[in-house]
């Protein structure tokens, strides 16, 4: 009876070896998923984004509209190899330099984001659908 009792005991403590590794298994399993949606969610777009600014100061050339983070607005009319360039702004010409990590944006319409591109030749399509509806209705 004893014996009986001792392999009941070592087969109820297989069992629960084995349902624990199980569980410990799933537990990982859910602490990977998690973490790999953080990843594509957060990470990843954050990483894409900054490669595109970086590429976005890398590009600058003369003649670009730009803003700087402090606001300033102008246009590029020198862009030196030692990370700076020069912008003109206002109606006195006030000539100023700055780093290229200070681009906010460009604003050269040839140089916005492919996105921003197809937005704005959608909002003129629209503009000019509707000035021919206008068009049409004051004729009749």
């Amino acid at each position: 009876m004893f014996f009986e009792l001792l392999d009941t005991a070592a087969k109820t403590a297989d069992a629960s070896q084995e349902t624990n590794v199980w569980q410990m298994v799933i537990t990982i399993g859910i602490w990977v998923v998690v973490i790999g949606a953080a990843y594509f969610m957060f990470i990843r777009p954050q990483k894409k984004k900054q490669q595109q600014e970086e590429e976005l100061r890398n590009n600058i050339e003369i003649g670009d509209d730009v803003t700087t983070i402090g606001g300033i607005v102008g246009r590029v009319i020198a862009v030196r190899e030692d990370d700076t360039f020069v912008l003109e702004t206002g109606s006195d010409k006030t000539r100023m330099r700055f780093r290229k990590w200070a681009i906010s944006s460009v604003d050269t319409p040839d140089k916005q984001p492919k996105d921003t591109k197809k937005d704005d030749n959608d909002k003129k399509e629209k503009k000019k659908k509707s000035s021919k509806k206008d068009e049409e209705k004051t004729e009749e």
